[in-house]
C-alpha cells in the first residue's frame, strides 16, 4: 500500500481476500484510520468478530495461542490418563494419577473439608505467638497464606550467591488500594469480598452469625495489613526493597518472631543474612501478632487455608471462590471446563514432565534454527542502536553493550531436566498430590542456599505461552508454546516473525535495560555503571513515557498509572525500535516485495499490532489498571507508534491525525 492510499480509509478489495503472508487482513476494520487509531485499524475487524468466551476475562492474541497449547496438552495427558499398568514414581504415572484426582469431582464432592483436616488441627492447637509462628512456617511450606512471604532468589548485589527474600503478604484482594481507598471500584470489590469471606466461613461449617464476626476479624486484620504495605509503585523500585540484615538485626527488627525457629521449620535453618523487602511491614506484623487475639489469628489462618485450598476441594468450595475471584473481579460468569483446570493444576505442580512430552510431540529443530537466527538480528540490531544513541555518553555506551552481550538467550527448552523421583501421586488424592508437590518444590528451592547459583535454571515451562527477562541472570527466556502462530511460524513472511515475535524478544531485552533493568550489570548484580549525567537524561526521557500513560483512561474515566507501567512501556518502546531494526538488517539480505499492497514496513507494523489485540471485559479492565504493571493492549499499539518515526514514515502521519505527536512529545529511548 502507498502513502496516498494509506491515508484513505477506503481498502483495496482484492487485499481483503488474500492472507498467504500469515496475517488475515480480514481482521482489520479499514474504516478506521491507521494514523488516528493504528489498534483498531488493524484489530477491529478482528475484535469485531472475536467475542469474549463466557468462561474467560478477556480474549486475545496471547489467550488464544494458550488455548491452542492447552489442547496440546489435552492430547498429551488424555493419552498418558489411558495407560494401564505403569510403574509407580516414573512421570507417566504421576501425569496420569493426578489428572484422574482432579477429574473426580464425586470422590472431592464427598471429602469436603476432610484433605484439609490436618492443616486446620494444627491451626486449632495454636495457644500463643510461638506456635502462631510456628505454624505460619508449616503453611508456607505449602503455599503461603501467612502475613508475610518468603522465597529464595539470587543476592541483588552478589549474583553469584542465593539468599532468602522476606517480603509482604498476607491480604486476599488483589492490592492494598481495595482495602484503603473509597472510589466506586474499590467500595465494589471490598463490599463483594466482605460477601464471599462470610459465605466461604458457612460452607466450612459455621453459623451465619459467627461468619459475620469472622468477616470483621479478616477484614480488621487484612486492612491493617494492607495500611503497613508498601505501594505497587514503590515495591517494584528495586533500591526500596532491599535491606540485607543478620539474623539478630532482623530478631532485632521484629521481636516477637523467632526466627530461629522460623528459619528452621521452613528449611533454612543455616541462613546467616537475609533481605527484608519491606521492613516497615515486618515490624508492623511483629507487633500486630501480639497485638490482635490469637483466637483471631486462628480465624485468619483459617480463612487463607481455605481459600487458597477451594480449587482443590468440593464444587461449593470452588464455586464460591470462583465468584468473586472470577466474576467480581474479572467479570467472568461461566467457570472454565473441569478438564482445564484440573490440567492447569497438573502443569502447575508437574510443569517440566508434562513439558518434556510437550517439546517432543510439538517443538522441532527447524522452528528453533530460525528463532535462533531471528535472535541475532535482534542483538545486532540492539547493538547498533546502543551505539547510535545521541543522549548517552562513550563511557556509558561501552558498559550498556557488555550487558548486551552478557545477557545468555534460552530458546524453547531447559538444557537439563529436573527430576521429579520420589514424589507420591495419588489417584485419589488431588488436594493431598498439590501439597506433596509443593513441599518438594519448597525444599528443592531452600537448598539453594546450600549451592552457587545455577545460571542455567529455568523458572518456567517449555508449555508456557510468555515470555522473561531475568535481573539476576541478565537471562531472557523464550519457551517453546509462545514461539508459535500467530507470533512467529518457520513458515511466514519475515515482517510477520520480527514484527510479533521480534517484538517480543526485543521487549525482553529491553527489560535489561528499563528504569529498573538498568541499575543491574551484566552478571545480575545491582550496580551502577552509568555516568551520573547519563542517569539523569535517562530518567527525564523515561518521565515523557509517564507522562503520556499518565493520559489514558479505561472504563468509568480511570486512568493508566504512567509509574506502576513505566518499565513494561519502557519494553514495549524498545521492543518495537529494536525488532524494526532487526527486521531491516533481514530485508537486507532478502529484498523488498510488496504484498497484499502493504510495502515491508508497513507489514511489519500491521504484525506488531496484533500481538496486543484483546477484548477485555470492564471489570477485568478496572482490576488490570489498578494491579497490573502492564498497560491496556490497545495503549501498548497506538503508544509505541505515536512515538516511532518509522511509523510516521510508513502510514505517512502528518499534524493534524489523532496519533500524531510533535517530535519534541515523542517518547525515545533506546
Amino acid at each position: 500500500m502507498n502513502k496516498k492510499i494509506a491515508r484513505d480509509s477506503a481498502f483495496l478489495y482484492y487485499a481483503l481476500m488474500k492472507k498467504g503472508w500469515g496475517f488475515d487482513v480480514r481482521d482489520m476494520d479499514t474504516k478506521v484510520r491507521p494514523q488516528d487509531d493504528f489498534y483498531h485499524y488493524v484489530n477491529g475487524g478482528w475484535l469485531k468478530k472475536n467475542p469474549i468466551p463466557a468462561n474467560e476475562s478477556w480474549w486475545g492474541s496471547f489467550l488464544m495461542l494458550r488455548y491452542d497449547t492447552e489442547k496440546k496438552l489435552r492430547t498429551l495427558v488424555s493419552k498418558v490418563s489411558g495407560m494401564r499398568n505403569l510403574k509407580v514414581d516414573t512421570p507417566e504415572q504421576m501425569i496420569r494419577d493426578f489428572y484422574r484426582s482432579g477429574l473426580d469431582m464425586k470422590r472431592r464432592n464427598a471429602l469436603g473439608l476432610q484433605p484439609l483436616r490436618e492443616w486446620l488441627e494444627r491451626i486449632e492447637k495454636i495457644r500463643d505467638v510461638h506456635s502462631l509462628v510456628s505454624t505460619i512456617a508449616h503453611l508456607e511450606k505449602i503455599g503461603g497464606g501467612g502475613p508475610w512471604g518468603v522465597m529464595v532468589d539470587q543476592d541483588m548485589k552478589d549474583s553469584e550467591k542465593y539468599i532468602i527474600y522476606l517480603c509482604q503478604s498476607g491480604l486476599g484482594m488483589p492490592d492494598r488500594d481495595y482495602y484503603l481507598k473509597d472510589d466506586a471500584e474499590s467500595v465494589r470489590v471490598r463490599t463483594a469480598y466482605e460477601k464471599h469471606i462470610e459465605k466461604m466461613f458457612v460452607l466450612i461449617g459455621v453459623t451465619k452469625i459467627e461468619a459475620k464476626k469472622n468477616r470483621g476479624v479478616i477484614m480488621r486484620i487484612e486492612t491493617a495489613l494492607a495500611k503497613a504495605s508498601m505501594t505497587k509503585e514503590d515495591v517494584r523500585e528495586v533500591d526500596k526493597t532491599y535491606f540485607k540484615m543478620n539474623i539478630p538485626a532482623l530478631g532485632r527488627l521484629a521481636r516477637t518472631i523467632d526466627w530461629n525457629s522460623y528459619l528452621r521449620i521452613i528449611g533454612a535453618g543455616l541462613a546467616k543474612e537475609v533481605v527484608v523487602m519491606q521492613p516497615a511491614f515486618l515490624k508492623a506484623v511483629s507487633v500486630m501478632l501480639v497485638k490482635e487475639p490469637i483466637e483471631d489469628w486462628k480465624t485468619y489462618l483459617t480463612w487463607h487455608l481455605v481459600g487458597g485450598a477451594a480449587s482443590y476441594l468440593s464444587g461449593k468450595f470452588v464455586r464460591q471462590n470462583f465468584a468473586f475471584y472470577g466474576t467480581t473481579l474479572s467479570g467472568v460468569k461461566v467457570m472454565k471446563p473441569l478438564w482445564r483446570r484440573t490440567l492447569g493444576a497438573v502443569n502447575g505442580s508437574l510443569g517440566e514432565p508434562l513439558g518434556k512430552l510437550y517439546v517432543k510431540a510439538y517443538f522441532g529443530p527447524e522452528a528453533k534454527k530460525k528463532i535462533v537466527a531471528l535472535v541475532a538480528d535482534l542483538f545486532k540490531a540492539y547493538g547498533a542502536r546502543i551505539k547510535n544513541l545521541d543522549w548517552m555518553s562513550a563511557a556509558t555506551k561501552k558498559k550498556a553493550l557488555k550487558k548486551l552481550h552478557e545477557m545468555p538467550r534460552e530458546l524453547g527448552y531447559p538444557s537439563k531436566w529436573r527430576s521429579y523421583k520420589g514424589l507420591v501421586i495419588k489417584v485419589d488424592d488431588y488436594f493431598g498430590n498439590a501439597v506433596r508437590a509443593s513441599l518438594r518444590e519448597h525444599t528443592r528451592v531452600m537448598r539453594r542456599l546450600e549451592k552457587r547459583v545455577d545460571r542455567k535454571e529455568w523458572f518456567t515451562t517449555p508449555q508456557t505461552v510468555n515470555a522473561f527477562y531475568s535481573l539476576g541472570l541478565n537471562s531472557i527466556t523464550f519457551p517453546a508454546a509462545i514461539l508459535q502462530p500467530p507470533f512467529f511460524s518457520k513458515d511466514a513472511d519475515d515482517a510477520l516473525n520480527y514484527g510479533a515475535m521480534g517484538t517480543v524478544i526485543g521487549h525482553e531485552i529491553t527489560h535489561g535495560f528499563d528504569d529498573q533493568g538498568s541499575k543491574f550489570d551484566g552478571k545480575g548484580n545491582r550496580k551502577t555503571w552509568w555516568t551520573a549525567q547519563d542517569n539523569t537524561r535517562f530518567k527525564e526521557k523515561s518521565q515523557a513515557l509517564v507522562k503520556e500513560f499518565d493520559g489514558y483512561t479505561v472504563a468509568d474515566g480511570l486512568k493508566v498509572n504512567g509509574q506502576l507501567t513505566l518499565g513494561e512501556n519502557i519494553a514495549d518502546l524498545g521492543g518495537a525500535s529494536i525488532a524494526y531494526d532487526a527486521y531491516k538488517l533481514r530485508l537486507a539480505k532478502t529484498g523488498y516485495k510488496d504484498i497484499d499492497g502493504f510495502t515491508p514496513e508497513q507489514r511489519f507494523f500491521l504484525s506488531f499490532a496484533l500481538f496486543e489485540r484483546e477484548n477485555r471485559r470492564p471489570e477485568a479492565e478496572k482490576t488490570q489498571v489498578l494491579t497490573d504493571p502492564h498497560s491496556p493492549g490497545k495503549f501498548r499499539i497506538n503508544g509505541p507508534a505515536s512515538s516511532l518515526p518509522e511509523f510516521y514514515e510508513a502510514f505517512d502521519v502528518q499534524k493534524g491525525d489523532k496519533l500524531y505527536r510533535a517530535p519534541k512529545d515523542r517518547a525515545k529511548i533506546w
